[in-house]
């Protein structure tokens, strides 16, 4: 809005703009912003130019509140006082300038008796074809701002048309904008009439009820004259006539419209209504700034003035026809001439009803695309405004990659892929079951609804004096609270966090010796409660802790389980302390901001409120109101699907500072069990050191998680360089790991997206689960697993294969055939050590200096993973993901075993089931895979086997 609107020649002498009250017509100004009304020139206006009144669009809003810092104070207050998405923020916004101008336009608004002093405020334009979606918009926006001088704006689609005869028949005042063609405009009219008449036969009044309807002008010349230049450029034989048709289309399109208006108002049916005084719905000229400066820069202010009409001016023609404005009654000037253009606009065939159609649905996008921009500035103010309690985010692309995610964030904002996500629209995906596993989306305000049942479990353990929490689970039940123990520590005063999941017997008695039995609660995390290991383990320690308290231990024993679960069952039965639910549209590797995640952290002493309210900033930034390019959650995810499926970067790198680096386990499991399927995904590679730029190839993201000040590895430097691509994410502190969490999640539904795939379903997991579920049934019944044959024996190791790999690997010497095996490595590829091994600190050790050597020779990514740990989370995406991995599967002799209470086998059994499991269904797949069993000592196993492997990998 430029200062020079409110400069006019003779502050009390009445002027051109007044002086269209004389021919009946309103003047309303297209702008609002605060400033403006808050100095009063808005009020200037309505005293010495006799505007009638204001109204706004996306493009309006976007230049006041994303340009300077006028809204700036406001914004910091409203963040203080809590969680805002960048769509609430607006919105806020936007309804205080919205009230602030109904009330300097009311005075109009009495004086004229409810036909002219309104405000106009539009419903989202992201509704524009969706008609149920706009009038629940105008319903609440209409009690929201609560004024009688507001008037909600719909689009004049065949949706919006729908909705506005709702909104009329709820008493709502309705400016129906973006009309360019007759047919439109009838249906709208039709729309209004209807909408009275449904109230008047329920007895209830429609005088105060006010419409008009926004008849675009000037952009139909656009098109329209720019048709005819093209034609009369290129010599078109009747370039005469088309030259006399410029600047006189819209118009006559518009005279005609009003010509409608005056016939309907002359019929009976108008006529029943306006005896119970209804309003006329007035046309609105819309869109009246002059485009071509051939044009007299008032002309669509000039030629459109009539009786019970509005103009909405722009600023610089507001202040244009002040100055030199002309005044006549032009709106019923030479009607039969204006049939006479739209009839020779229809012989030439510069097909008006194309261009009008067009016009729509370009407006439709030019306003969504003005709102995207309006958001993303909210979201930018919004972001600095939280500074330091807001995870922060950042990227450094190669440019052709930069490109190729700029391309899909401007797909996505044209899609509305990111309202499509929230609205848990399935076809975001493959148009399958995805809808049903996205109660993750919300559960953080769910969570919070109900963080009092959190906290008093949190008070009764600590009364309880618990030292020790022992988790029971698998996968997403204990992963994320895995992350969660080892990133806050054991804190004052409550018990420590222990999270078993394995089927190792070693691991199992480990554990089962570093608590103590009598003063530890148990913490069975079970979604379906149908899973193998939480079962088996269970079994176990009740056993362990009912010899140990002398007594059924029920009251040491908690259940997490989604409702009407086997494990719920279980629990009742034994009679457990308490039962805490999941939700079944989660999935287990989302549930970590679940119960799943949310128990073990309030009884282990995190203060689960801080922690919630601080991942709700990040849900909001990742919320439906922020547009792709601000939402990081929509950027992390374009930048690994596009990574991978432009440039085959789909080794995903995790790397994590100090006092976070468990998260890269979580994390894992989320990448990998997500996307990990139809011969597609992202292969996450964690605690992999970092090295030079030369031991790598070109299949890599980085993914740096930071917490507090920790400096990024001096090594991301040259990677940058050398045209890596390099994700950071920095903390401000362990409060922000449920932002993280959230991010994740998110950019891994969008991965997913670009994949094409389903990231909510596990298949190969199944399988796995089957073949293992095979075995343990036979060992039950015979007493021993089904008998199997190594191909191959040299001294304590045995290696077994099936056919296709025998016969690739066709050697007897153990380097032999470890070179033969990673000779099949090409670029590309990566290698999965699995180790189904106790892991503790020595065999980590182990398997990471191995996996680095593995890394240097080859130059190849690495996993090093436990089983049975990993098949509940890498092992998807190995057996089902891209034929890239090469693995080496690592069994061992157990130096002890341990039988599993109430069932026919034992943990050893079990593990040796899973791991037989694992490989059969990784042959299946046609997966270069070599498994080697080590008899004898562990400790001398596996310093040969890394003797054999270095062997085996060297150069030359």
């Amino acid at each position: 809005m430029g200062d020079t609107i409110s400069k006019t020649p003779g502050a009390s002498v009445a002027n051109v703009l007044q002086g269209l009250a004389e021919y009946g017509q309103s003047p309303w100004l297209d702008f609002i912003q605060r400033s403006f009304t808050e100095a009063g020139s808005l009020k200037k206006l309505v005293d010495e130019d006799g505007l009638r009144g204001v109204t706004s669009n996306p493009a309006i809003f976007e230049k006041a509140i994303g340009s300077g810092t006028e809204y700036d104070p406001q914004i910091r207050s409203l963040l203080k006082e809590g969680a805002l998405s960048p769509g609430d923020l607006y919105e806020t916004l936007a309804i205080d300038d919205i009230r602030a101008a109904c009330a300097e336009l009311r005075p109009v608004f009495d004086e004229t008796k409810g036909l002219d002093g309104y405000v106009s405020l539009e419903v989202s334009p992201y509704l524009a074809f969706d008609t149920e979606g706009t009038i629940a918009e105008a319903r609440r926006l209409w009690k929201t701002v609560d004024r009688e001088n507001l008037m909600i704006k719909i689009p004049g689609t065949a949706e919006g048309a729908k909705a506005v005869r709702e909104a009329i028949a709820d008493g709502i005042n309705v400016n129906v904008t973006l009309l360019f063609s007759l047919d439109a405009y009838k249906a709208v009219l039709e729309a209004y009439i209807s909408g009275l008449e449904e109230r008047a036969a329920k007895g209830e009044e429609i005088s105060r009820i006010a419409s008009v309807a926004s008849f675009f002008v000037s952009r139909i010349d656009g098109k329209i004259d720019g048709e005819i230049d093209r034609r009369v450029a290129a010599g078109d034989k009747d370039a005469e006539t088309l030259k006399s048709l410029r600047g006189k289309v819209a118009i006559a399109n518009a005279k005609l419209a009003y010509q409608y208006y005056l016939d309907i108002k002359a019929s009976d049916r108008w006529k029943a209504l306006a005896s119970k005084s209804a309003q006329p719905q007035r046309l609105l000229w819309a869109s009246t700034g002059t485009k071509d400066k051939a044009y007299s820069d008032v002309l669509y202010v000039e030629e459109l003035i009539g009786p019970e009409t509005v103009n909405t001016i722009p600023p610089a023609t507001f202040d244009a026809f002040r100055d030199h404005g002309k005044l006549r009654a032009s709106l019923t000037e030479n009607v039969e001439e204006a049939r006479h253009v739209l009839a020779e606009a229809e012989r030439l065939s510069l097909d008006l009803a194309g261009v009008t159609d067009k016009l729509v649905k370009d407006g439709c996008s030019a306003f969504s695309a003005s709102f995207d921009t309006l958001l993303g500035a909210v979201a930018e103010k919004r972001e600095i405004v939280l500074g330091q309690r807001l995870l922060q985010f950042s990227a450094d692309l190669p440019a052709e990659l930069r490109d190729d995610v700029a391309a899909l964030e401007n797909s996505w904002n044209q899609d509305g892929k990111v309202r499509r996500v929230w609205e848990k629209d399935a076809s975001v995906w493959t148009g399958g079951p995805e809808g049903s596993w996205l109660n993750w989306l919300d559960i953080v305000q769910e969570r919070l609804k109900n963080v009092s049942e959190l906290e008093a479990l949190a008070n009764d353990v600590k009364s309880r004096g618990f030292s020790d929490i022992l988790l029971l689970g698998m996968g997403g039940s204990s992963l994320g609270p895995e992350v969660l123990g080892a990133t806050f520590g054991q804190a004052v005063g409550w018990p420590k966090l222990h999270v078993l999941d394995s089927t190792d017997p070693q691991q199992v008695k480990t554990f089962e010796q570093s608590v103590d039995l009598k003063k530890t609660l148990f913490i069975v995390a079970s979604k379906s409660g149908g899973t193998l290991e939480p079962n088996i383990l269970f079994a176990h320690f009740w056993d362990v802790a009912e010899k140990a308290l002398g007594k059924a231990p029920g009251e040491h024993f908690i259940a997490i389980t989604d409702p009407g679960s086997k494990m719920q069952s279980v629990a009742e039965e034994h009679k457990f302390w308490h039962i805490f639910y999941g939700d079944a549209k989660i999935g287990g590797r989302f549930s970590v901001l679940s119960n799943f995640g949310l128990v073990p952290a309030a009884a282990s002493g995190i203060d689960v409120r801080e922690f919630l309210t601080s991942t709700l900033l990040m849900v909001d930034s990742c919320g439906a109101s922020a547009p792709a390019q601000v939402n990081p959650g929509v950027q992390l995810g374009l930048i690994l699907g596009a990574a991978a499926t432009c440039y085959r970067r789909d080794k995903v790198t995790i790397l994590a500072s100090d006092g976070i680096e468990t998260v890269g386990a979580w994390l894992e499991q989320l990448i990998a069990e997500s996307t990990g399927k139809e011969g597609k995904g992202l292969i996450p590679i964690d605690e992999e050191t970092l090295t030079t730029p030369d031991h790598y190839g070109t299949d890599r993201v980085f993914v740096d998680i930071l917490l507090g000040d920790a400096k990024p590895n001096s090594r991301l430097a040259a990677l940058r360089e050398a045209g890596a691509p390099v994700v950071t994410l920095r903390l401000g502190d362990e409060v922000q790991l449920g932002q993280a969490f959230f991010v994740f999640e998110f950019a891994t539904a969008v991965a997913g997206s670009v994949l094409r795939i389903d990231p909510f379903d596990q298949p190969d997991v199944e399988f796995s689960k089957v073949e293992t579920r095979k075995l343990t049934s036979a060992y039950a019944e015979t007493g021993s697993l089904p008998a199997e044959t190594a191909f191959a024996q040299d001294g304590a190791f045995s290696f077994y294969a099936d056919a296709k790999n025998t016969e690739a690997l066709k050697e007897s010497d153990v380097v032999e055939i470890l070179k033969a095996h990673f000779g099949r490595v090409s670029a590309g590829d990566y290698v999965g050590l699995l180790a189904y091994v106790e892991r503790d600190k020595e065999t980590r050790e182990w398997l990471q200096a191995l996996r680095l050597e593995v890394r240097d020779a080859l130059k190849v990514a690495t996993a090093a993973e436990f089983g049975p740990r990993f098949l509940h989370s890498t092992g998807q995406a190995y057996k089902g993901g891209p034929d890239s991995g090469v693995f080496l599967q690592i069994t061992a002799d157990d130096a002890a075993d341990i039988p599993v209470p109430g069932y026919g086998f034992t943990f050893g059994v079990v593990k040796a089931a899973q791991a037989r499991g694992d490989f059969e269904v990784l042959s299946n797949r046609g997966r270069r895979a070599l498994r080697v069993h080590i008899t004898g000592s562990l400790e001398e196993g596996l310093k040969a086997l890394s003797t054999a492997v270095r062997s085996a990998i060297k150069k030359g």
